[in-house]
């Protein structure tokens, strides 16, 4: 355990005091914050690739030369609302220049929250050499280099002092080398007074010699053991489970002394790549074992399994993603997304509408999923369709009503069923709880080419403003129990908070989503 003891805890305070961002220190198997939580590493590769050569007992060419990624301000400003869209927060940069200057990466990613996993060696002549393996000077003297150079951030989680240097059983000889690395490491960071974890990201490999290794490199004393030990796993491919994917190397580090995460995950063998490892090394499952993870490869990176990489870098300089994946039986979403909600053309329409909604009870959201229901059979019956108030995100068609709250589509129902009858006034009550709009165009025709005025735009994409406080989607409607003639839509404010609190059930969402036979107004 990493501990600041009582005679350094005033020079510690002096180094950290400026801290944007909060401390994260072992003890025992887990990672916690200053403020006593659980950490957990949501944290994802940043390195873009240099030039490689083969090595045949890794999926992954050796790198011959790099490209430092957090020495380029612009690149950083570039890639970290990605990062933040991603909400990851670790990024492990496997190679960098100590002589640069690494502020603006940094103290940006510092500001965001987000903490950095470096690697301490370099490619080639700066790492330990498994064909003449030795810890040696020239790289106790750059891993130095290195650590003073970040000493200043306070954002630096991890140095790792290897990376899959041993691959194979007949390697195993090299692990004195890994581990003295990180006792020397470890020493020079606590003169420093530098609280910062050592640790080393393993190849996965076969059980009889792996988990040997993670032990021996967590054995013996604080002072030469690892802080932090990461597994390069790949093992969930596709739409895999964690029966046959991680239960097995779930039960191999199920005693594990010292944290333990996952320096690597994301196999490419079964593209799609779906990510659903994900919720699985983050469930309560493995959360006893594992501290999280880190995603490969935010960059383009070849491999003899396929190409890793989540962006591609344009020559310019900018940010693009590969191409969605195809449609096939495993995986059934659409590219085309659905248009951004629209709070002002929801409320037009309803303003126009002839029968709207007008509760009689306090339990709206309930009510609403019934009388969808029941609007939905009384539709269905003259042979009408729903699809102006559905939408589907597998074949990518969303109808023009789609987009707007379950009350306001009520409304647009209950119209289109009042409109349906010739305007029968028994068509529009829903025992009690629909009403009249005296104030609605004077005929069909007249209505519908008001609502299609309403949605005339509502195909798009734009960027979401703030509500208007205590406005509605659909009026001035509150779900109150009086009835009003004014509007047939709930509030938006109460329906968020009906959305926050669970109140909406799954009958009215399913309701919603799969009830057919609506008539569609022209």
């Amino acid at each position: 355990m990493r501990i600041v003891t009582p005679v350094l805890f005033s020079a510690a305070l002096f180094v950290h005091s400026a801290r944007a961002i909060s401390n994260v220190t072992r003890a025992g198997r887990y990672l916690y914050t200053d403020d006593g939580n659980r950490f957990y590493i949501k944290g994802i590769a940043y390195q873009e690739e240099g030039v490689v050569v083969a090595n045949s007992n890794a999926p992954f060419s050796e790198p011959s030369t790099f490209i430092d990624p957090l020495a380029n301000g612009t690149a950083c400003a570039r890639d970290l609302p990605f990062l933040q869209q991603l909400k990851v927060n670790t990024i492990r940069a496997y190679s960098v220049n100590a002589s640069l200057n690494h502020d603006d990466c940094m103290n940006a990613l510092s500001n965001a929250g987000i903490y950095t996993i470096i690697d301490l060696s370099l490619p080639l002549n700066g790492s330990i050499d498994r064909d003449s393996p030795a810890w040696t000077t020239n790289l106790l003297d750059l891993y130095i280099e290195t650590i003073d150079a970040f000493a200043k951030y306070d954002n630096v989680l991890a140095y790792n002092v290897g990376n899959e240097v041993i691959t194979s059983i007949n390697e195993t000889g090299i692990a004195p080398f890994i581990k003295a690395a990180a006792r020397d490491t470890k020493a020079y960071l606590k003169s420093k007074n530098l609280d910062i974890l050592v640790g080393y990201a393993a190849i996965d490999a076969d059980r009889s010699w792996l988990d040997p290794l993670a032990n021996y490199l967590s054995c013996d004393s604080d002072a030469e053991s690892l802080d932090l030990f990461g597994l390069n796993n790949y093992e969930w491919c596709g739409n895999d489970n964690f029966a046959s994917a991680y239960a097995d190397i779930e039960n191999n580090f199920a005693g594990y002394n010292i944290p333990a995460y996952f320096s690597e995950f994301g196999c490419v063998t079964q593209p799609p790549r779906l990510w659903t490892e994900v919720q699985s090394l983050f469930s309560t499952q493995m959360s006893p074992v594992w501290s999280g993870g880190l995603a490969f490869s935010y960059f383009p990176a070849e491999s003899s399994d396929g190409e890793f990489g989540m962006v591609t870098i344009s020559a310019d300089g900018s940010t693009q993603f590969p191409a969605c994946p195809q449609q096939n039986s495993s995986f059934l979403a659409s590219t085309t997304l659905p248009p951004t909600p629209n709070d002002t053309a929801c409320a037009c329409v309803v303003n126009t509408l002839s029968c709207r909604f007008t509760p009689q009870t306090d339990n709206t959201t309930v009510l609403v999923g019934t009388l969808l229901d029941t609007a939905c059979g009384l539709l269905g019956q003259n042979g009408d369709t729903c699809n102006d108030i559905s939408g589907s995100g597998s074949s990518g068609i969303y109808g023009r009503f789609a987009l707007c709250d379950p009350a306001s589509k009520l409304s647009f129902v209950m119209t289109e069923f009042y409109e349906a009858t010739n305007r029968n006034a028994q068509s529009c009550d829903f025992a009690g709880n629909a009403t009249i709009n005296t104030n609605a165009p004077s005929n069909t025709g007249a209505l519908n080419s008001a609502v299609s005025t309403c949605l005339a735009n509502t195909d798009s994409t734009f960027t979401p403003t703030e509500p208007a406080s205590g406005g509605s989607t659909g009026g001035s409607g509150s779900g109150s129990s009086t009835k009003s003639s004014s509007s047939g839509a709930l509030s938006h404010s109460a329906f968020l908070a009906d959305l926050k609190t669970g109140a909406l059930g799954t009958g009215l969402l399913l309701t919603v989503m799969l009830a057919t036979g609506f008539w569609t107004l022209a």
